[in-house]
């Protein structure tokens, strides 16, 4: 697993993610509209939280997001490889106040800039079908709608169908420039 560097943008620092970070982050783990197309339901306790940040320390690389001047965590993005070196995908979440202020493109940015500078060729996202907030995400972002699985995962909602998104890296690079 490569390491989870400090990155910073203009009016954000994505540092490591730590367990301490449930505290400021459980309110958005357990808001059930947030929470809706999770891959589980909203958590009822911080200690679900805490432990949820524990279970997934090993196999993907989290970052909280935080804005410049305030350590406390409003989000996360994290990056799980599923191509040793050579693919990742790509999941956030972001605190509800922060919606529709452009942090969660801008924080998706940066960990795709990390990703691509360490020689990655693909990153992909994986988001359920009626989530048009991310969909829409991904698509400013530069993503391809590569896929629409039916009946992909079993979640708290029921089955529900998964729709895959790609980025290779010539193309984040041709937006860049």
């Amino acid at each position: 697993m490569r390491e989870t560097a400090r990155l910073e943008t203009p009016r954000l620092i994505l540092r490591p993610r730590r367990v301490e970070d449930a505290d400021a982050l459980h309110a958005s783990y357990a808001d059930p509209d947030l929470m809706t197309y999770w891959s589980g339901p909203p958590h009822t306790d911080i200690e679900q939280t805490r432990a949820d940040f524990v279970r997934h320390a090993s196999d993907w690389r989290a970052w909280a997001i935080t804005l410049r001047g305030d350590d406390s965590a409003i989000g996360v993005v994290a990056a799980g490889e599923k191509r040793q070196g050579n693919v990742s995908e790509l999941g956030y979440l972001l605190a509800r106040t922060h919606w529709r202020t452009g942090i969660a493109r801008e924080a998706v940015s940066a960990v795709i800039d990390r990703i691509f500078a360490e020689g990655q060729r693909r990153v992909f996202a994986d988001t359920d079908s009626d989530n048009s907030s991310s969909r829409a995400l991904l698509e400013r972002l530069g993503f391809t709608l590569e896929g629409h699985l039916r009946g992909e995962w079993e979640t708290h909602l029921g089955v529900r169908d998964s729709v895959i998104y790609g980025l290779l890296r010539e193309e984040w690079n041709a937006t860049a420039a």
